[in-house]
C-alpha cells in the first residue's frame, strides 16, 4: 500500500510551525512518542544505576531498552551496543584505543567522501602511534568511491578501514560489503560510519561487513545520543582509558560518566516509531523496522528522483556528483551566488537547508569549494512531501531568474 504521508508527519510536532524541512541530514525533527518518552522519565523517580532499589533499577532498564532498541534497528546484540553522546565522541574513543595498539609502519585507510568525524580521529591517532594514513580518492565528476581502489590501498600492515555508508554531504552509497571484504582479507578491522545511512533504509551489520558501526538516533527522528556497535568479541579484545572504580564490564567500559537516562528513553521510543512506519508489518521489532524503513525508503527515493529532475531544468543551478546509489541527499551551487546567499534567501521563505561543507572536509577540500563557501544541502526525510519538493524548485526557479525549463 501507499506510504501514509499524512499519518507519518502527524507524528511530528514540529511540522505545525509550517517551517519546510529539507535538513535531515543535519538532524531530523523530533517524533512525539520520543518526546513523550523524555519527558515521562523526567517525570519519574530516577536514580543512579542500582538493583537496591527502584529508581535506580529504572534507570538499568532505561540502559538495557536503549541497547536493544539500537541491537535491533542495526542487526546487532544489546551487549555490542555502547552508547555515547555522539558519533564523533565515541569515534575518539574507538581511535584512541585502537590508536594505543599501532606501531610505525601499521596504516589506516580513510576516505575523501567522509564525514570528518570519521576521517581526523584516525588521522589524528594514526599521527600520533607513527602509523601511515592512506587516502580513498573519490571520482570528482561522479562523487562515487571506487570499491577497486581498496586493493592497492589495504595491505598486510593495514589496521583499520574506515569508510562512510552513506555520504551526508552527496549521498553517496558506496559498497562498503565489498570494502570490508577487501579490508578482511588482509585482517584488518572496518569502521562504517552510518550516521547518514540508518535514518533512509534498513541496516544490516553483518550484510555490511562492518566490524564497527556508528550511528546517531537524532537523525533518525530521536535524541541528541549517538550508538557504535560491534560483536561483543571486538569489544571484549579492547582496553579503553578509563576511571579506575568504574566499571570494566563490556560494554560498560567505554562508557565514560553518567549517561542521560531520559535521553536513553528516547532512544528506544524512537526504535519503536521508526517499527510503526509500516502500520500493517507483523512480526518482532527487527523485522517490523526493516519493512517500516523499507517502505520509507521507497517513498523517500521517490521524492529524491522529483528532486533531481526538478534540479536538473534549472539553469544556472550545477548539482555536485551523480553516483549511482544516492540516500535522498543533494548539494547544490547557483551560479553568482555563494551558498551562504542561498541558503538565506530560503531560509526567508520558510526552507531550513545547510550550507558550507557539512564536516565534509575532505570532499569540498577536494573539490575546490571549501574556500568557495561549499555547496547547499537539501536532504530529504520520511516525513518530506511532494509538495513541499515542488515548493522548493519553484522558489529556487526564481532565485535563479525564473527560466525553468519544461522538464521541471
Amino acid at each position: 500500500m501507499p506510504f501514509d504521508i499524512a499519518r507519518t508527519r502527524a507524528a511530528y510536532p514540529a511540522l505545525t510551525e509550517g517551517f519546510v524541512h529539507f535538513d535531515g541530514a543535519g538532524g531530523t525533527q523530533t517524533a512525539a512518542p520520543v518526546v513523550d518518552a523524555v519527558t515521562d522519565a523526567m517525570r519519574t523517580a530516577i536514580g543512579n544505576r542500582s538493583a537496591a532499589f527502584t529508581p535506580g533499577r529504572r534507570s538499568l532498564d532505561l540502559v538495557s531498552a536503549a541497547r536493544s532498541a539500537v541491537a535491533d534497528l542495526l542487526g546487532a546484540e544489546p551487549d555490542g551496543v555502547v552508547l555515547g553522546p555522539s558519533a564523533t565522541a565515541l569515534t575518539y574513543t574507538l581511535a584512541r584505543t585502537l590508536g594505543a595498539t599501532w606501531r610505525p609502519g601499521d596504516e589506516v585507510v580513510v576516505s575523501r567522501l567522509d564525514h570528518d568525524a570519521n576521517v581526523r580521529p584516525w588521522v589524528q591517532a594514526a599521527e600520533a602511534a607513527g602509523a601511515t594514513v592512506r587516502w580513498a580518492e573519490v571520482d570528482p565528476a561522479t562523487g562515487e568511491l571506487p570499491a577497486g581502489q581498496y586493493a592497492d590501498l589495504v595491505g598486510e600492515r593495514t589496521r583499520l578501514v574506515a569508510v562512510t555508508a552513506g555520504s551526508n554531504a552527496i549521498g553517496t552509497v558506496p559498497d562498503v560489503a565489498a570494502i570490508a571484504k577487501t579490508a578482511h582479507a588482509a585482517g584488518a578491522l572496518v569502521c562504517v560510519d552510518g550516521v547518514h545511512s540508518v535514518p533512509h533504509g534498513p541496516t544490516d551489520l553483518a550484510a555490511l561487513g562492518a566490524d564497527v558501526l556508528v550511528t546517531s538516533a537524532y537523525k533518525w527522528s530521536g535524541p541528541h545520543l549517538a550508538a557504535m556497535v560491534a560483536d561483543r568479541a571486538v569489544w571484549d579484545r579492547l582496553r579503553p582509558e578509563k576511571l579506575l572504580p568504574s566499571s570494566d564490564a563490556v560494554p560498560d567500559r567505554f562508557e565514560y560518566g553518567t549517561p542521560s537516562f531520559p535521553l536513553l528513553a528516547g532512544v528506544a521510543a524512537a526504535v519503536d516509531h521508526l517499527a510503526g512506519l509500516d502500520p500493517d508489518a507483523t512480526g518482532g521489532r527487527r523485522e517490523r523496522l526493516r519493512a517500516g524503513l523499507t517502505a520509507a525508503q521507497a517513498y523517500e527515493e521517490s521524492l529524491l528522483e522529483r528532486l533531481l529532475t526538478g534540479l536538473a531544468a534549472l539553469p544556472g543551478l550545477t548539482v555536485l556528483g551523480s553516483p549511482a546509489r544516492r540516500c535522498p541527499t543533494v548539494s547544490f551551487r547557483l551560479a553568482g551566488q555563494s551558498p551562504q546567499r542561498t541558503q538565506e534567501a530560503l531560509g526567508a521563505a520558510g526552507f531550513c537547508l545547510s550550507s558550507g561543507d557539512y564536516y565534509a572536509y575532505e570532499y569540498f577540500r577536494m573539490m575546490g569549494l571549501r574556500e568557495q563557501g561549499g555547496a547547499v544541502r537539501a536532504s530529504i526525510y520520511h516525513y518530506n512531501t511532494a509538495d513541499e519538493v515542488d515548493r522548493l524548485l519553484t522558489e529556487l526557479d526564481r532565485l535563479t531568474g525564473g527560466k525553468r525549463t519544461m522538464a521541471g
